[in-house]
């Protein structure tokens, strides 16, 4: 039996520009398994694609594996079983819009947070580095100033963006769940395999029942806001609202709520990073190489026609070739918004990754070396507050936040990173796109 829901699955037409990107997965599974026996396994094919890979027509919505009952028990040790609740879509804000901050569920949120020390920045405009209105957050956009990582790449030592062991995936998918979302899911069930996904609250509201299966399953959940907006474009309690909802449609669909967040298309910034943080939200990005490469599939770029499948599988193998000369293991941005991106990843990505041999492929939090449990305010054990992770040493311990305060003596003060850390401050030069395109995915 299907969770019941009256959040219809949504045609709504969300609006996704080409300014940045997002994605992540989760499980464990070795790259000698005999998953890669699969089309598109070995050496990398960039040719003689099916129809639904070249299509730019949506998919009809795929029957999940399986589906789960109210009070299923959960896969998370000491959480508490699915909720009963039915969801009402008249209980949440409008799908794919940018929340009121005005009702009692946001005004909460905010009185929760300490407003006065979050940084000054404003806004940003629309068109990120190009748009001339932002030529004094681009100046400052570095790691001395707002570390704002569209324009530059840069990052703080507080954001998740590798995973600490050499030859290790941390996989992901954003946008979902999608009509294509379960042809995903059954491939990972079938090669034992778990991502971490990266979830729109909008999409949640839509296919709840395809969110509790994503858990079930033993993958790892995160927020990926409400509608999908550039966060840095949003007021500070706008930008709560997007992050409040996005947290709180999960729990009332799970019953755990994630302690991590990825923003959409990257777009991250000392402002974004304090709110999300007091938020109880850790930051996830993707991983960018010494060399400036971003470990960016462009996988979205299909639907638009901007690039082409063979193209997306080129930029697989350029990750794959960037990640031998890392020392760390690495987190990709994938999708399974899209039917195009969704049957490239279970018919050529996947199976070609499990099959070269030498990588680790898992949920990210299980990368960082903790179990699934850490990710989720209510079975973390590290009393999280405002972020549960470091990756200061090889085995990842959580960093425990009591106040605003860790025991390294991070006080909130992101423009202040330890040098010490893996993930300190990397002012990486990546050259985003500089035009602004507004594109209708259709969702079913």
């Amino acid at each position: 039996m299907t969770v019941a829901s009256s959040a219809a699955a949504s045609s709504h037409n969300p609006t996704h520009n080409l300014w940045s990107r997002d994605a992540t997965t989760t499980s464990k599974a070795k790259s000698s398994n005999s998953a890669g026996a699969g089309a598109g396994a070995g050496s990398l094919q960039t040719g003689n694609f099916p129809p639904i890979v070249q299509s730019m027509a949506p998919s009809t919505m795929t029957a999940l594996p399986a589906t789960f009952t109210p009070g299923s028990a959960s896969p998370v040790p000491g959480a508490p079983a699915l909720p009963s609740t039915i969801l009402n879509i008249a209980s949440y804000p409008p799908l794919d819009l940018i929340p009121s901050v005005n009702s009692p569920e946001v005004k909460e949120w905010l009185s929760q947070i300490d407003m006065t020390k979050i940084p000054s920045s404003a806004p940003t405009g629309l068109n990120g580095c190009s748009n001339t209105s932002n030529a004094a957050a681009v100046k400052s956009a570095g790691a001395g100033g707002n570390c704002w990582w569209t324009c530059g790449g840069c990052s703080r030592d507080t954001d998740i963006t590798v995973c600490p062991n050499k030859a290790t995936w941390g996989a992901s998918f954003d946008d979902g769940p999608s009509p294509d979302t379960p042809i995903l899911l059954d491939y990972l069930a079938k090669h034992n395999l778990t991502t971490t996904f990266f979830v729109v609250g909008s999409r949640v509201l839509s296919r709840p029942a395809m969110l509790q299966y994503e858990y079930e399953a033993g993958n790892q959940i995160s927020v990926h806001t409400w509608s999908h907006p550039a966060l840095t474009t949003l007021t500070n309690e706008q930008i709560v609202a997007e992050l409040g909802w996005s947290k709180k449609v999960i729990k009332d669909t799970i019953g755990v709520t994630p302690n991590t967040m990825r923003p959409p298309y990257g777009d991250i910034d000392d402002r974004v990073r304090y709110i999300a943080m007091a938020m109880g939200l850790t930051p996830i990005i993707w991983t960018t190489s010494p060399a400036g490469k971003t470990f960016d599939t462009q996988d979205w770029k299909i639907s638009t026609g901007i690039v082409t499948p063979a193209q997306v599988l080129k930029n697989f193998q350029d990750i794959i070739a960037s990640a031998s000369s890392l020392t760390s293991g690495f987190i990709v941005l994938a999708h399974d918004l899209y039917p195009q991106s969704v049957a490239l990843a279970v018919e050529y990505v996947l199976p070609q990754a499990l099959a070269a041999g030498n990588l680790t492929v898992e949920p990210i939090i299980t990368c960082l070396g903790q179990p699934l449990s850490e990710g989720y305010a209510e079975t973390a054990t590290t009393n999280v507050s405002t972020g549960p992770f470091s990756t200061n040493s090889s085995t990842a311990s959580p960093k425990v936040f009591r106040n605003g305060t860790d025991a390294s003596g991070f006080s909130g003060n992101v423009n202040k990173p330890s040098s010490s850390s893996i993930l300190s401050v990397k002012p990486l030069m990546y050259g985003l796109s500089t035009s602004l395109m507004i594109l209708f995915i259709t969702l079913l």
